[in-house]
């Protein structure tokens, strides 16, 4: 690889270069125009409201087995639905379908699915306005309707 060009007229020829190799770096063109956004279904935001359209089971990857419990949730902001894990053990049995939930994305880089979780990308982190990790430890009572 050719060395950078260097002198005291060198400014153009290193605006050319910078151009050239801008988007260089993985992900930099989707991160300048936000073109990811595009594609996200919670549009940016940390966290999102949504209504539970039902409750499933999804498999895990090999080499591991067994059933994650998750929920379809259709999103208040777009109507797009998506699943979203719900963490914690007996935790499914907190949610209802048509409950209103809030979901956040799973801690996963490049914002994929978590670990031997296919396609999963969001977790359930509250039920009717009271916390799961709260509903789990018994210190706040179930919403009854």
């Amino acid at each position: 690889m050719a060395k950078k060009t260097r002198g005291l007229f060198a400014g153009k020829k290193l605006e050319e270069r910078r151009e050239q190799f801008k988007y260089a770096r993985r992900g930099s063109k989707e991160q300048a125009y936000g073109l990811w956004k595009k594609v996200d279904p919670m549009h940016g935001a940390p966290a999102a409201k949504g209504i539970v359209i039902k409750k499933k089971t999804v498999e895990k990857k090999q080499p591991h087995s067994g059933l994650i419990k998750c929920v379809s949730v259709q999103l208040v902001k777009n109507g797009k639905i998506v699943t979203a894990f719900v963490p914690g053990d007996g935790a499914i049995k907190y949610i209802d379908e048509h409950n209103e939930v809030v979901i956040e994305r799973i801690g996963a880089p490049q914002r994929g699915a978590k670990g031997d979780i296919p396609g999963v990308k969001f977790k359930v982190i509250k039920v009717a306005g009271k916390s799961l990790n709260q509903l789990l430890k018994n210190k706040k009572e179930e919403t009854k309707k």
